[in-house]
């Protein structure tokens, strides 16, 4: 084999998210862009000489190429084997599991999740460490730093790989195995859930649709859902796929699954509706006439997580990220269990999961998993609420309304302002964060007085790491709650989102519209940080 070192010029906009590197196609094609930004990786990395890394992505475009370039820069980098999803396929969780599975030094995801795909759509590259999970900031750090002065990459002249072909190929002195995508995540799902409850369930006549939206999890989907579990032919639905997704936008949210939406509101519609995202880390949960936040769905999931066979024994603890609702504290208060608060970013809950702290987390954005992985996992939520109606033999209204009566709801709206110009998103953010000190003790709209202002910062209670500036926070007495806070995970501009929360007590009001029940704190959030005027916006782009 021989290796060949190629000049390169470096790019200076190569810095990690929350969740890898996304750019747009067009920015990824560029001259030696994915090969300076792997080669970046691999530079920043120790110890792997002779070690194996899964490489898979969710089948978007440019996939196929990023994949060949991907596992030649890894033989000459002195990787002894590749473990790669036929097709190219793996979703994060899937990839997240083989690691761990099998060992590995680490894995290459190639996604851009909920993000359109397509020609002019999005790509992203992520780097996973041994433990199955994303790269703590450390690695990321050091990548980004390598890749703004990277002088050259290493590569082989080799044909590319048949990912299409089951089997054992190589390239100069490497081994590439090319996998079912699917079969080692199936057997640890079947493993986790009581799969004959849930097939008993659907004998009995239970109907549900589950949404692949024309991404990875269709074929997850089809061999879980249909084949092992027995559901009728024809409940997955846009389970092949696609390069641009057909079109379409993958994240499942009452946007992009309106249509499931209405469905599940008639009296016609299946008992039960779900999707998942481009990459199957995301999830979407809707009942016959009640769709369940993200937020409820974590705590609901943690309360129950019992009747799953994998969580028999009850669970450690919880984490969710900062911005998502309390509803999952009051779970932990009452289980006696630990509840952590993290920053957003899947990779902050590795060192809780791995330390054995908590078992379940969740964020606000439709991610939602459990110590099998260390990624959230669509597919799983989705299992998990199965295998819970299975047991409860109760609908998901029924089962919400006893958690609220229990436990109250916390009334949660996220408002997305997409594509907001970067410049003046910044500021919008920096100037809240100058009016924080004085805020405190103040009263605002009609008897909110402001109990704490801050710009949230979190120590790792594991390896004593901290993260500052990961969102500014308002909270109130009466337990309400703005967060307002850039996303990592756009390609364009920026993303300014802004959460809303307010507490019901048990014996409280549970049948609010979410928007009226929170519509004095919206008011109170475009007074303070003045989103609107700013931004010239009317309305947020997405409401969640």
């Amino acid at each position: 084999m021989t290796i060949q070192t190629i000049k390169t010029t470096p790019y200076q906009d190569q810095k990690p998210g929350t969740s890898g590197l996304r750019k747009r196609v067009t920015v990824y094609s560029q001259p030696n862009y994915v090969e300076n930004y792997i080669q970046a990786i691999f530079d920043s990395l120790e110890g792997f000489a002779g070690q194996t890394l899964v490489i898979g992505g969710d089948g978007r475009f440019y996939n196929d190429v990023a994949i060949q370039k991907a596992i030649r820069i890894a033989a000459a980098n002195g990787f002894g084997k590749v473990l790669v999803g036929q097709g190219g396929l793996l979703s994060t969780p899937a990839a997240s599991h083989v690691i761990r599975h099998y060992k590995a030094f680490g894995g290459l995801v190639l996604s851009a999740s909920h993000n359109p795909g397509g020609p002019d759509g999005d790509f992203g590259i992520k780097y996973n460490i041994g433990n199955g999970g994303p790269a703590p900031e450390k690695i990321t750090d050091a990548v980004y730093a390598r890749s703004k002065v990277i002088d050259s990459y290493k590569s082989v002249d080799a044909a590319d790989i048949d990912l299409g072909t089951i089997g054992t190929q190589k390239v100069g002195d490497m081994v590439v195995e090319v996998i079912d995508p699917v079969a080692d995540y199936a057997k640890l799902m079947e493993g986790l859930f009581d799969f004959d409850a849930i097939r008993a369930m659907f004998k009995g006549g239970f109907r549900m649709t589950f949404d692949a939206m024309s991404a990875v999890t269709g074929p997850y989907a089809h061999k879980i859902i249909e084949d092992m579990l027995g559901a009728p032919k024809g409940t997955v639905i846009n389970g092949t796929p696609s390069p641009s997704f057909d079109d379409g936008h993958p994240d499942p949210n009452l946007v992009y699954c309106k249509d499931m939406h209405d469905l599940l509101m008639t009296d016609a519609g299946p008992d039960f509706g779900a999707a998942s995202d481009g990459d199957g880390d995301r999830n979407l949960i809707i009942g016959k006439k009640r769709f369940v936040t993200p937020s409820d769905s974590l705590a609901l999931l943690a309360a129950n997580a019992h009747l799953a066979p994998g969580y028999k024994k009850g669970i450690a603890g919880i984490a969710r990220s900062m911005p998502t609702s309390a509803a999952a504290d009051r779970v932990a208060e009452k289980l006696g269990i630990e509840m952590h608060e993290t920053p957003t970013g899947w990779k902050f809950f590795g060192n809780l999961l791995d330390a054995g702290r908590v078992t379940i987390c969740g964020e606000e954005s439709a991610g939602t998993g459990s110590d099998h992985v260390r990624e959230k996992d669509g597919l799983w939520a989705v299992l998990l609420w199965l295998n819970i109606l299975a047991v409860r033999k109760q609908g998901v209204d029924e089962i919400v309304r006893e958690h609220w009566k229990t436990y109250g709801r916390n009334y949660y709206t996220r408002h997305d302002y997409e594509e907001v110009d970067a410049g003046i998103a910044n500021t919008l953010v920096d100037d809240l964060r100058a009016k924080l000190p004085g805020l405190v003790g103040q009263v605002l709209g009609d008897d909110l007085q402001v109990a704490y202002a801050d710009d949230f910062s979190y120590l790792d209670p594991v390896d004593g790491s901290t993260s500052a500036k990961q969102g500014v926070r308002i909270g109130f007495t009466d337990g309400s709650r703005l967060v307002l806070r850039l996303s990592g995970t756009g390609t364009v501009g920026a993303t300014l989102r802004l959460y809303i929360e307010r507490y019901e007590a048990a014996d409280g009001n549970h049948d609010l519209d979410t928007q009226v029940a929170l519509a004095e704190l919206i008011g109170i959030a475009d007074a303070i940080a003045g989103i609107r005027s700013r931004t010239g916006r009317d309305a947020p782009t997405v409401i969640t």
